[in-house]
């Protein structure tokens, strides 16, 4: 049985996929890309928009394509310990410890911030927090149709104020692109792979995968061709967008160093970019937007985020969940925004390549017929390198190690010496699943009898 799904309703579902990954980080990250790629700015675009927007699609694809209900199940695949503290850690990113605070540091950095005298920094932000995540835990603990109404109408809004950002900045630059930081001189195209993995979509994915999955489910979708064909042609939508978007970005980002100079983050470039377009009307319009963008971004995570640990952990409300995690959001956007980047960096290092491992064993899982032994020396492999290139991103070196991966593992110099070892781990796995197979054969226990 096959499903006619009109198209008018992929168009609505890519739109819904592309308002839940269109945050506070695809914002701020590909601006700040372009002003410290500079010249190299293509190549460093290339790089991000692989793991910005290639590995969110791929995750969406992965949950549709594993059949599973949530990411809790698709972990445990590995073992169900793994699926529990993999997912929580997932959770955890891309709520209280990153993703959530930085909605509202973004919101502050943008929208309040260039209003304020620079003595009253710290001030300003305790005020907006305190005032930012009070709307988001109301709208959270209450049933309204506000998410509704900013979803489906400040997100265009926000986009046609983006994309009169863009033209203008692509018709009357700012000025010429200026030489790369020390970062971007060479392997700007791996530097910018990994700064893809600061906008959390790829792990986002997971969580999103299943309203999407369920969405066209609910419009007729039987069979997994239907599902697979219905979400892939809704995440091209998605995609698109925020792949013009990010290129857009990076390219106002390059070309603001001589008008702007070199500033701390991405908040500061695009509110600097709007001023100097638009004067004080269009910064304050900007301002509104990315305010009610951020806002729903942040309802959305937590209440995702609170519903999860309250199934995780049912003799604790889901109320209560909101309310602490809104606190605890609050505290952590007081770090400004520049330092939550900074100390969400190793943990995204960390994180992001069993993400990434976890997709391609997905797709795979039916040539390998699921074997454990399979999920199980691959994640393994990769999560050794991956603690290191963690470890490291934190300013936590051990020579010795680096010096050895870096001998034997290619890319481990542009953090990419987890692919080698998640392909031998599952190999090693594969051929040990073999081994205990045959030995657990009848014709073995014939011979040991014998």
């Amino acid at each position: 049985m096959t499903s006619k799904i009109p198209l008018s309703y992929i168009v609505t579902v890519g739109f819904m996929l592309f308002a839940l990954f269109f945050g506070a980080g695809n914002l701020i990250f590909p601006a700040m890309l372009g002003q410290s790629a500079g010249t190299n700015v293509w190549s460093a675009n290339a790089g991000f928009i692989i793991t910005g927007v290639g590995l969110p699609l791929l995750g969406i694809l992965a949950l549709g394509f594993s059949g599973k209900s949530d990411l809790q199940s698709l972990a445990s695949r590995v073992n169900p310990l793994f699926g529990l503290a993999f997912t929580v850690a997932l959770y955890l990113s891309i709520g209280p410890l990153f993703a959530i605070p930085r909605t509202a540091t973004v919101s502050y950095e943008i929208g309040i911030k260039p209003y304020l005298s620079e003595g009253s920094g710290s001030i300003g932000l305790i005020v907006c927090s305190v005032i930012f995540f009070g709307i988001t835990a109301f709208f959270s603990l209450n049933s309204s149709k506000i998410v509704d109404i900013v979803g489906k109408y400040l997100t265009p809004i926000l986009l046609i104020v983006i994309a009169v950002l863009i033209g203008a900045a692509f018709f009357n630059p700012m000025g010429a692109f200026q030489a790369p930081t020390e970062a971007y001189i060479n392997g700007a195209f791996f530097k910018g792979f990994q700064e893809g993995y600061l906008t959390m979509d790829a792990l986002a994915a997971f969580v999103f995968g299943i309203i999407v999955v369920n969405a066209v489910k609910e419009k007729g979708a039987v069979t997994k061709k239907d599902i697979m064909l219905s979400i892939a042609k809704a995440g091209v939508i998605a995609s698109g967008l925020l792949a013009v978007i990010y290129t857009s970005l990076s390219f106002i980002g390059a070309s603001s160093v001589s008008g702007l100079g070199t500033l701390d983050n991405g908040g500061a470039v695009l509110s600097g970019a709007s001023s100097h377009y638009f004067g004080s009307f269009g910064a304050l319009l900007l301002s509104v937007i990315v305010f009610g963008a951020c806002l729903t971004t942040s309802i959305g995570l937590i209440t995702a985020c609170s519903s999860y640990f309250n199934k995780l952990m049912p003799r604790v409300s889901y109320k209560m969940f909101v309310i602490v995690l809104s606190l605890f959001s609050a505290v952590f956007a007081n770090f400004g925004l520049s330092q939550l980047i900074a100390i969400s960096v190793p943990v995204l290092v960390g994180i992001y390549p069993l993400a990434i491992a976890l997709m391609a064993l997905t797709f795979l899982h039916p040539i390998f017929k699921g074997k454990k032994e399979v999920y199980q020396g691959s994640m393994l492999f990769t999560f050794v390198v991956s603690l290191f290139d963690g470890l490291n991103a934190a300013g936590i070196s051990f020579a010795p190690i680096n010096d050895l991966f870096g001998a034997i593992l290619p890319l481990y110099d542009v953090g990419l010496g987890w692919i080698v070892p998640a392909i031998a781990g599952g190999l090693i796995g594969l051929v040990a699943s073999a081994i205990k197979n045959d030995s657990q054969s009848p014709s073995a226990e014939a011979k040991k009898a014998a």
